[in-house]
């Protein structure tokens, strides 16, 4: 989890816990009181599940780059590789020649 997400997390549970405070000490009936709560908390559980959900596409976004990057890091390995191959072969064959 990124810093902004760790920061943003904690600010809606402090949201959450500093709301749910308030009303159960304001002055109301104890049925307004866990209407509002209940009000309330839905409404952070839908922002929570949409972070959370944004968390994990951008986990996902994340991990498709590294698969690709890696891929390409790859690729450029083995190309590298097999060019360095030809010019040993290149060199064998120009030491076997000047033996002759």
């Amino acid at each position: 989890m990124s810093k902004n997400s760790n920061t943003l997390l904690a600010f809606l549970v402090g949201a959450g816990v500093g709301t749910a405070l308030g009303i159960l000490f304001a002055p109301d009936t104890g049925a307004n009181t866990r209407d509002k709560l209940t009000f309330k908390l839905s409404k952070y559980q839908k922002e929570l599940e949409e972070l959370i959900k944004e968390l994990v596409e951008g986990k996902e976004l994340h991990l498709n780059e590294a698969k690709t990057e890696g891929k390409r890091v790859i690729s450029e390995a083995k190309n590298k590789a097999e060019n360095l191959l030809s010019d040993v072969n290149k060199l064998i064959e120009q030491i076997n020649q000047g033996k002759n």
